[in-house]
């Protein structure tokens, strides 16, 4: 399993250019550290090149081997940032002589970290082109993640932003970390920018905004139904070559899962993500990825009893599960509301609570690269066959219906955007990620 170092994040920089830097992590283990781990990478848009992770349920040795995603934007990597933000995941280890029971008695065991204090930012602008894309950027380089947002535009041209931010430093509360907001959005923003404010956000306000239109049954048959989800994606690219299969003759106590599939951005977080909420323990992986795109994964994994995968049952309905997030592990459409155009795209959240990274941002960069003005724009989550989803929504406001070519480059540049395809690489990323 390899030996662990006193060091628990070590991140070894490229030799040259073009090569992997190599992260290690070498911690206690706990439930779902892989996909917390994963989650970070994807945030600071890196690519998993290669993988190596092994647990034998106390301690655990993890190897990524990561560049730079194609497309991200030019400019250094910030790796003492990405090493902070991967120790703050992981547990703290005992010390010796102590075991989990010891220290859950001295009060001295991980427990879990407090939800962050949530913002509210209003900012009133005038609109033009890409605005929505340009704040949200700043507050991805501020490393602010966006818990909400609620954005409207007059008729006379102006835009009340409204977003609900938590701060990865939790410094939102002091006056220097708000000035430096301000300067930054002032300096993109310009003379469009009329007024900014920032402060605790009121506790009855949130669960309004996440209370949003509900779904009608045509849209959640066209975004949730995984059988059309399917037919939809082999229709449109021509294949499907995704494999999922399960192997119990390898190993006396372990289940092998094998996938072979294509790569896309966030293709190893949506593997763990989907295992970590099967309540699925990996006690070994392996993750490999080709330069012609083809990636290579090898889990053993054993039930959260500890025991082999052996009903029939439950072995296809995780192969279906792993197959469908690595088919579309994010839902786009391109919907009408009244006169409105509306685009649609559904992020699964975690178990834990969290959404996938980075996906309004790559929403709004895709509409601004495409030329199209946001009317409109909110998110809120949805609960759909016991899975819930964050669900964003943004109106157009066109008189006019798009024709269908249009309709099909909207949702063609929104889906390879967020899925990593080369046709935007010229855009990026946010410098900080």
């Amino acid at each position: 399993m390899g030996v662990p170092s006193d060091e628990v994040v070590q991140i070894r920089l490229a030799d040259a250019d073009g090569d992997p830097a190599v992260v290690t992590i070498s911690c206690p283990d706990k439930t779902g550290l892989g996909c917390d781990l994963c989650r970070v990478v994807l945030l600071f848009g890196l690519s998993v090149v290669k993988g190596d992770m092994s647990t034998d349920g106390r301690w655990c040795y993890i190897v990524l081997w990561v560049l730079p995603r194609q497309g991200r934007r030019r400019g250094p990597v910030q790796w003492d940032l990405l090493k902070d933000r991967l120790l703050q995941l992981c547990p703290v280890a005992a010390p010796f002589g102590f075991d989990a029971a010891c220290l859950a008695a001295a009060g001295l065991q991980d427990a879990a970290p407090p939800a962050p204090q949530l913002f509210l930012l209003k900012l009133r602008c005038f609109d033009r082109m890409g605005l929505l894309h340009d704040v949200t950027r700043v507050l991805c380089e501020l490393e602010f993640t966006i818990r909400r947002v609620k954005v409207s535009t007059t008729p006379d041209g102006s835009v009340l932003d409204l977003f609900f931010i938590t701060d990865a430093r939790e410094l939102l509360h002091t006056k220097s970390r708000r000035e430096e907001a301000y300067d930054k959005l002032e300096s993109v923003l310009g003379d469009s920018l009329t007024s900014r404010e920032i402060d605790p956000a009121p506790e009855d306000m949130l669960p309004r905004l996440q209370a949003c239109a509900s779904l009608t049954p045509a849209i959640m048959e066209q975004m949730f139904n995984m059988d059309l989800v399917e037919e939809q994606y082999i229709s449109t690219r021509g294949d499907d070559n995704i494999s999922v299969t399960v192997d119990n003759s390898l190993s006396s106590v372990h289940t092998l899962i094998q996938i072979q599939c294509g790569d896309h951005k966030g293709l190893l977080y949506d593997i763990m993500r989907t295992v970590k909420d099967c309540n699925i323990q990996i006690s070994y992986g392996r993750f490999y990825a080709s330069q012609n795109r083809r990636c290579d994964v090898d889990l053993f994994v054993v039930q959260s009893d500890g025991k082999k995968i052996l009903d029939q049952q439950r072995q296809g309905s995780l192969c279906c599960r792993l197959r469908m997030e690595l088919l579309r592990p994010l839902r786009v459409a391109l919907v009408n509301r009244g006169p409105d155009t509306e685009l649609l795209v559904a992020n699964p959240v975690e178990v834990s609570g969290k959404g996938r990274p980075l996906v309004f941002y790559d929403i709004t960069l895709a509409l601004k690269n495409l030329q199209k003005r946001i009317f409109l724009a909110e998110i809120g989550r949805h609960v759909v066959e016991d899975r819930e989803w964050e669900v964003y929504r943004v109106h157009f406001g066109e008189e006019q219906d798009p024709s269908s070519s249009l309709r099909s480059k909207i949702v063609d540049g929104v889906t390879s955007m967020l899925m990593g395809k080369p046709q935007f690489a010229s855009s990026g990323y946010p410098q900080c990620i």
